[in-house]
């Protein structure tokens, strides 16, 4: 017998398992003392009303063997003799851009100027404790890309532009927990993560692929506009049959580098402002609508937006990459930079909530860099997060100012803890800020305080600078080809080409820019 079954349960009767099987056995007909073998296939919470609820599909199978969980398996050809292409990035898109091309019959080479996953830590711990920033291994470059040290959030809403369970069970096949395919927000944590990454780089490995770290692009083989392959830091020269640009948001000489030889760029919108941190219990108890969460609801999440004028000019506010039960991190890839981020582990336990805070950045912010054209946003960036260090004394620790005394416009007389591990200064942040990112900010908390009550007071911090929202830099392609609209062969990938948002967008884009190559050049 296969049976499925719908219901709208308390927290404690969806995840108390015991609780659990016994509604759905009585629900099936079942005897309690019956076999069954029972799977949640969705699961999500609405905290909509006075009393929080829990939407749960699942199914049971009696006398039956249960269908697989996932229909993925890690087998691929072997590809070491196979025709092989470039792929610049081991992020998200990058990587399943390789693991699509050795489905593909395809050899990837994967070129990472980082570090690997295990040997990346050194210098994260380097940033924390000894403000020590390596331009080329930090919380943005290295195996996985600034995915592997963040939440891990696996939702997109960019469902047409691939198969999204897919990708989730390619993360599970590669061992994240299988509750990534019922919740209907999942994530994997920065602490399993980095397991899951380097499985990742063995699947590749195992069947013939190529992953090379602390490996720097620094230039195009371009013929006749046909992109041929890379020339590496040392003066290696790799070609293949076209090249996966997968470099993430932050790979800023790659951009330069495009601009430098002709390659066409543009300027992309994205947002700057700041990490607001609150106690998780705040959050929980305003998202819950109950003193506590309990033993059996998750940390609560928020998602805020506002629309705010300055000047006659509409600012929308937004919260960005909410963190429940997170830590704020510095996020620098240079010295001489101050940047923030935010990241929380699978069992979201901290006791603090961190979401970025940003304003949009319009074309008119842009007026002042005419003459970096399309990296103009580039530069507004780089400006703001080295006057941000230099306000710090060349450190990083982080300037920040108490919720309710930046809407007050007064310097904070002292601030609170926080999981921000370099430490934090108080300081006037409209000095940080400019002023068409801070007063839009103050405008739109107070907004978001009228909401959820408490937001807006001393009892939450706002810590400077979040910057690295997303791309400031567009490279354009061909909507339908994915190929670039000038340069045949080269396909711009991921968040660092301005076509996703996050691991799932950037894994399902990977996917398809790998699959049109192969389509036009196998």
């Amino acid at each position: 017998m296969h049976k499925q079954f719908s219901f709208v349960l308390t927290p404690e009767e969806a995840f108390d398992d015991v609780l659990f099987e016994q509604i759905v056995k009585k629900s099936a007909g079942i005897a309690s003392d019956q076999p069954a073998h029972i799977r949640t296939t969705k699961r999500s919470i609405d905290a909509r009303g006075r009393q929080v609820k829990v939407n749960v599909e699942a199914e049971v199978f009696v006398d039956q063997t249960p269908t697989p969980r996932i229909a993925y398996t890690c087998s691929y050809p072997d590809v070491t003799k196979a025709p092989q292409a470039i792929i610049v990035g081991a992020g998200p898109a990058g990587m399943f851009a390789a693991l699509r091309l050795l489905e593909l019959g395809i050899k990837p080479i994967v070129l990472e100027r980082g570090k690997d996953v295990r040997t990346r830590r050194r210098d994260l711990a380097a940033i924390n404790k000894e403000h020590l920033v390596n331009s080329e291994s930090n919380y943005c470059f290295g195996e996985g890309g600034a995915g592997t040290y963040s939440d891990g959030k696996l939702y997109t809403r960019s469902k047409k532009r691939g198969d999204i369970r897919r990708i989730l069970e390619i993360f599970v096949a590669h061992g994240a927990t299988e509750e990534i395919l019922v919740d209907a927000h999942p994530h994997i944590g920065t602490n399993k993560l980095p397991k899951i990454v380097s499985n990742l780089r063995e699947s590749i490995l195992q069947a013939g692929g190529e992953v090379h770290f602390n490996t720097k692009v620094t230039d195009f083989i371009v013929e006749n506009q046909i992109m041929r392959g890379v020339i590496l830091e040392n003066g290696q020269e790799i070609t293949g049959i076209g090249v996966i640009l997968a470099t993430g948001h932050s790979a800023r000489d790659i951009f330069e580098l495009c601009q430098q030889r002709d390659i066409y760029i543009e300027a992309k919108p994205f947002a700057m402002g700041v990490r607001i941190e609150h106690p998780q219990s705040l959050i929980d108890s305003l998202q819950y609508h109950r003193p506590d969460r309990g033993r059996y609801l998750p940390a609560a999440s928020y998602s805020l937006v506002a629309q705010t004028y300055y000047k006659g000019i509409q600012r929308g506010v937004f919260s960005f990459c909410m963190c429940p039960g997170g830590f704020i991190v510095p996020a620098a890839t240079a010295p001489g930079e101050l940047v923030v981020n935010g990241m929380s582990p699978s069992r979201r336990d901290s006791r603090f909530a961190n979401s970025g805070m940003v304003v949009a950045i319009n074309e008119i912010d842009l007026k002042p860099y005419q003459q970096y054209g399309a990296l103009a946003g580039l530069q507004l960036q780089r400006e703001q997060e080295q006057k941000a260090c230099r306000l710090m004394n060349g450190t990083q620790i982080a300037p920040a100012q108490l919720v309710g005394d930046f809407i007050q416009q007064k310097v904070s007389k002292s601030l609170l803890e926080t999981s921000y591990q370099p430490g934090v200064a108080s300081v006037d942040m409209y000095d940080v800020l400019l002023p068409h990112i801070a007063h839009p900010l103050q405008a739109g908390i107070k907004q978001f305080g009228q909401k959820m009550r408490g937001y807006g007071t001393n009892v939450g911090q706002i810590i400077g600078i979040e910057s690295r929202t997303s791309s400031p830099v567009r490279i354009p392609r061909d909507k339908e080809q994915l190929e670039h609209i000038q340069i045949k062969r080269l396909f711009p990938c991921g968040e660092g080409a301005g076509y996703a948002g996050g691991i799932m967008s950037a894994a399902m884009d990977g996917e398809r820019c790998a699959e049109k190559l192969v389509e036009l050049y196998k």
